[in-house]
């Protein structure tokens, strides 16, 4: 990320936008690939100075914003271990709006990629178009 970058972001999320940011793997998948939590969140530092990222749970409002998800166990694509859901918030603040979602250990968009294929189960695939869906809610109300 250039400076040029980390400024642009900074005003869009200050001016009240929304970041999805998905396809985040966990350290080791494949030999190493996806380990990079900690090059990602050293840029949003660069953005947000003092950013911190905290694990979302199931209370959260971007989970219920259109559609009532009943569980984070989303079925993944292809990797191991149970979807992490992390938000950044304005002024590291809980009770303000969240500014970012991360999909991490999970590749949510993939069910929305091979939707027409018959790859994925379709009951799957329902639920990661829920998700979406209710991210796109959130973002635009809040």
């Amino acid at each position: 990320m250039t400076d040029r970058e980390a400024v642009a972001l900074r005003s869009y999320l200050q001016k009240g936008g929304f970041v999805i940011v998905d396809d985040f793997k966990g350290r080791g998948f494949r030999s190493g690939f996806g380990s990079g939590w900690d090059v990602f969140e050293a840029n949003m530092k660069r953005v947000l100075p003092g950013a911190r990222f905290v694990d979302l749970d199931l209370s959260h409002p971007i989970f219920h914003s259109f559609f009532e998800i009943a569980s984070l166990d989303i079925p993944q694509a292809y990797l191991a271990g149970r979807p992490i859901f992390r938000g950044l918030y304005e002024d590291n603040d809980p009770t303000k709006r969240l500014q970012m979602i991360v999909n991490y250990n999970t590749d949510i968009s993939q069910f929305w990629e091979w939707s027409g294929t018959g790859f994925r189960p379709i009951a799957d695939t329902n639920e990661a178009y829920k998700l979406g869906v209710n991210y796109i809610i959130y973002g635009m109300t809040h």
